[in-house]
């Protein structure tokens, strides 16, 4: 496979982003490794909050509208895989900027 498409399965769960971190391993190039970054960001982002919000939501029910944030994720999540369609290293917007030169083992 390709690094655009490897870039975009890095997006779709945590396996997928496995599965295009193992397969472009020996032969990534920048775009794989920096959309890489962005999925594994977002992904852990996207744990914390959702603990976060299910852990508000359990304690205090009429604060359960704040799981819409859940869309949020959802569109960030379509825009990092909209970006690595494109090929383009644009950071996911709010979030993505922390994530650019962080998890170093990714190269």
């Amino acid at each position: 496979m390709n690094s655009k498409t490897l870039s975009i399965i890095s997006y779709i769960t945590l396996i997928g982003w496995a599965v295009a971190y193992f397969s472009g391993k020996e032969k990534a190039d920048p775009l794989l490794k920096y959309h890489l970054r962005q999925a594994l960001g977002l992904a852990i982002v996207s744990i914390i909050l959702n603990v976060i919000l299910s852990v508000i939501a359990t304690v205090v029910p009429s604060l359960s509208f704040l799981s819409m944030i859940g869309l949020v994720i959802f569109v960030l999540w379509v825009m990092g895989i909209i970006n690595a369609a494109n090929g383009a290293q644009k950071p996911i917007p709010v979030i993505g900027k922390m994530f650019e030169y962080k998890f170093s083992f990714i190269g």
